[in-house]
């Protein structure tokens, strides 16, 4: 699929004259940043570098009777991030061609005719959509669900969550960097990665399922129309130009908004056949197909097709995350015990394998509270015990995670027909060396570990396509990571049954 450049003419030949500056915003659950990012070609071929210019803090606050994310308090920071990406433009003479954002997904806030937040936006972490599964069910038969959207069963989706809402007449639904966006532009949107992520989103037309909206009593309005990434969603108001120090005339355009869509565009491959892992706070585990999987097999083994950048499909299972790890972490603080992650990692991987393994992708973990002892309980609850010690503890969360990793890869390459020779894992996990030694042990291949700020070069490369700095396809996009920084190797010290008698994969 082709992306039309979306900068307008001149600034689009401003940017691939001088390569082309981009700023990304880049908002996960615990962290954000602006970063700058270059795109310039060099004797080794087109490389991206990126430099961040703001970071701030970012979590969930008991706000108003739940668990909610402080929207008011993180567009403050935006804005802060991006006067200090202008700061720095003007200082070295140069343009800064668009702004893209990416967060995470599902989580929205409600926009009223007159363009104000109603309230701060629930999180994904409160657990008021529980009791809206069984009544969404009545409504929807969960295969009928499945069989359109493609969406992998969790409590969170976004359709669970607006069957919580008392009333939305007169409302929109914005997501979480439609929302940012439509706040420094004035235009609504919703990019359509992450629209695949509301459980109301078509998978095969890439539309609106509508039919599901009216089935729920749902204003068939509630979300604005789907844009896709390299499309522009505005230029900046006037207020928000003035307060950044950046000109009118800098657009958004919108990226792979669902961090993972754009993680995934910055995975390095330069084959078909692989999977990928965007480990962090949640670990998403997959691969990349050309066309969604609707089977009833997919759906049992709750698997979800989400769009990805250029109309992929990420073919994926969430599998809990390195969430576990820093919430044991914040409760050793708090209990006066601060090692450092190497130290930990140390001392994990002095341990002898084969220890105990618990479902790190269970429900039971996603709230935050005293994340060492519900590890052991779970552990308990096996039969086994599990020594309150920060190294065992730690190693029985990388250990459960590498075993959920390679689970989940066997099951999309059966449920989707598929072959994956190689692993890649990219963002924060790839430099946990021991967990992609681990994963490379569990899954018997090789594993191809960053680049580390992979979210941050998707977003930054799509935009630099959509100045004509790039040329169209996902494999243009991922030669530039290439380019730009080599991927660590971890082989597996064991032969594997996925290894053919000739050692290939």
């Amino acid at each position: 699929m082709s992306t039309m450049p979306a900068l307008g003419d001149a600034r689009a030949a401003e940017a691939k004259a001088d390569g082309g500056l981009f700023a990304a915003v880049d908002i996960g659950a615990s962290s954000g940043r602006v970063i700058l990012g270059r795109v310039a070609g060099s004797p080794g071929g087109t490389r991206a570098e990126l430099e961040t210019v703001h970071r701030f803090p970012n979590g969930v606050k008991e706000l108003d009777g739940g668990l909610r994310w402080d929207l008011d308090a993180l567009f403050a920071e935006v804005l802060a991030g991006l006067a200090a990406a202008a700061r720095v433009a003007r200082e070295r003479g140069e343009i800064i061609a668009s702004i893209g954002i990416d967060t995470w997904a599902v989580d929205y806030g409600l926009v009223n005719k007159a363009g104000e937040l109603t309230s701060q936006p629930y999180s994904y972490r409160d657990d008021r959509s529980r009791a809206a599964v069984a009544p969404v069910h009545r409504k929807l038969d969960p295969a009928q669900l499945y069989g359109t959207t493609g969406l992998q069963f969790l409590q969170f989706n976004t359709i669970y969550q607006l069957a919580t809402e008392p009333d939305l007449k007169g409302m929109q639904a914005l997501l979480i960097p439609d929302l940012i966006a439509f706040l420094l532009t004035g235009q609504r949107r919703t990019e359509a990665t992450n629209a695949s992520t509301t459980g109301l989103f078509d998978a095969v037309a890439g539309e609106w399922a509508t039919e599901f909206l009216t089935a729920l009593g749902l204003p068939k309005d509630l979300f604005p129309p789907l844009i896709q990434p390299g499309e522009t969603t505005g230029p900046l108001l006037p207020a928000i130009a003035a307060r950044t120090g950046l000109p009118e005339s800098t657009r958004v355009v919108a990226v792979g908004s669902h961090d993972t869509a754009s993680a995934v565009a910055a995975v390095p491959a330069d084959r078909k056949d692989f999977a990928y892992i965007s480990s962090g706070t949640w670990s998403l585990v997959g691969v990349e197909l050309s066309h969604p999987v609707l089977t009833e097999a997919s759906r049992a083994a709750n698997f979800t097709n989400e769009r990805g950048v250029d109309g992929t499909i990420r073919y994926l299972r969430n599998v809990g995350g390195l969430w576990l790890l820093s919430e044991c972490q914040r409760t050793w603080a708090g209990e006066g015990y601060r090692p450092g992650l190497a130290e930990l990692l140390d001392a994990a991987a002095a341990l002898p394998s084969g220890g105990p393994l618990i479902n790190a992708d269970d429900s039971y973990f996603i709230a935050p509270d005293n994340m060492p002892e519900r590890i052991r309980a779970a552990v308990r609850h096996t039969g086994n015990i599990l020594p309150n010690k920060p190294a065992a503890i730690t190693r029985c969360i990388l250990d459960s995670l590498a075993a959920g990793y390679a689970r989940t890869i066997a099951d999309a390459e059966r449920l989707a027909d598929a072959r994956a020779g190689v692993v890649h894992i990219v963002g924060g996990g790839s430099q946990n060396r021991l967990l992609c030694q681990l994963t490379a042990e569990a899954t018997g291949r090789p594993v191809l570990a960053g680049p580390v700020e992979a979210t941050a070069l998707g977003n930054v490369l799509v935009q630099a396509r959509a100045a004509g700095v790039l040329g169209d396809g996902l494999g243009e996009l991922r030669a530039v990571v290439r380019a730009s920084g080599q991927p660590a190797e971890y082989l597996p010290s064991r032969r594997s049954e996925h290894q053919t008698a000739g050692g290939a994969l």
